[in-house]
């Protein structure tokens, strides 16, 4: 079988197995209704309790954990094919710990509690103050360890800020709700938050599904690529702010949601011949499966108990991550 017919099965399946868990977070639930009746509240045009959950709570969620888990996945492949570095992931340039702490001053503040969408916008702008300041740091010409170091001083000022609001923080309650979001989860959103969120992901879509054949060239080592036709100032810029608008509206939505963007790219990297203008689009299909069916995990194990869906990939991702740390090492050896 040829390569390019396994990578159509590969991203084939994908798509099945994508759709169907889509379709199937519709269906979960403690509501308790069928398959069928789920599909009727959401394309049926009457106000009854069915639609009303339906469009109102589960239509939100599938749509969020569809495009959350696309943007990790994506995000990832793309920095581990820039970065050359198998243990990148979207966290790595600051992104998601400088969104979180927007998310936690607005609750801090209080500004979340007077504007319902005062947390999510509070955290998208600190992800776009984030990278300004890691391309700021990095230079128009930095390298890539240059950018890997920005990203670092940038994350680690922004979980020490929000340490820093979490020990000072006067109402138990609020800290509670801090630590909470932190965790990660796709629960009571709406489609207001989808329609918040999309327009920086598709931005940070377009940005990122373009940048396979010049990390193709990359492969080869950054003199190569240059002399291959590879503009590698715009290749940074593309990555830094790609990454920035898609994985800074995911987060911005749903809190941190670790680990995604890391397993996802490698378990899919053998199949897809380590090529990252193929890896892109499998991991995006690849991430998108993963966080619908942690999301589904989430609501099957303890829907009493409001079990964090960043906690769930956690859970399955740092062992992955350890695993990962060891076989590197053994390969250094």
């Amino acid at each position: 079988m040829s390569s390019q017919l396994s990578y159509r099965l590969l991203l084939a399946g994908l798509f099945l197995a994508t759709g169907l868990l889509f379709f199937l977070s519709l269906t979960v639930g403690p509501a308790g209704f069928g398959f069928a009746e789920s599909l009727q509240g959401v394309f049926s045009g009457q106000g009854d309790s069915i639609a009303l959950i339906m469009r109102e709570i589960r239509l939100p969620r599938a749509l969020l954990g569809l495009m959350v888990g696309m943007t990790l996945g994506l995000s990832g492949a793309v920095l581990q094919g820039y970065l050359r570095n198998p243990l990148a992931e979207p966290g790595l340039i600051g992104v998601t710990a400088s969104a979180s702490l927007g998310a936690v001053l607005a609750i801090y503040t209080g500004f979340a509690s007077v504007f319902p969408l005062g947390l999510p916008l509070a955290a998208l702008a600190a992800a776009v103050a984030a990278v300004i300041v890691v391309q700021l740091l990095a230079g128009a010409f930095g390298g890539v360890l240059t950018v890997i170091l920005a990203g670092v001083a940038v994350s680690s000022f922004a979980t020490a800020m929000t340490s820093l609001a979490l020990n000072l923080s006067p109402n138990p309650y609020a800290a509670l709700e801090i630590m909470f979001w932190m965790l990660g989860s796709l629960a009571d959103r709406s489609m207001d938050h989808v329609l918040l969120a999309a327009p920086a992901m598709l931005v940070g879509w377009l940005m990122l599904f373009g940048l396979g054949r010049s990390l193709d060239a990359l492969t080869l080592g950054r003199d190569t690529a240059a002399s291959m036709g590879v503009d590698l100032k715009r290749l940074q810029l593309l990555v830094v702010f790609g990454t920035a608008a898609a994985v800074g509206g995911a987060t911005s939505v749903t809190g941190a949601i670790g680990f995604v963007g890391l397993v996802v790219p490698h378990v899919l990297r053998p199949l897809t011949g380590s090529l990252p203008s193929r890896l892109l689009p499998a991991s995006a299909l690849g991430g998108g499966a993963l966080v619908l069916a942690a999301d589904i995990l989430v609501r099957l194990i303890a829907p009493e108990r409001d079990l964090k869906l960043g906690v769930v990939t956690a859970v399955v991702g740092a062992p992955f991550f350890l695993w990962l740390v060891w076989r590197t090492r053994r390969q250094m050896l």
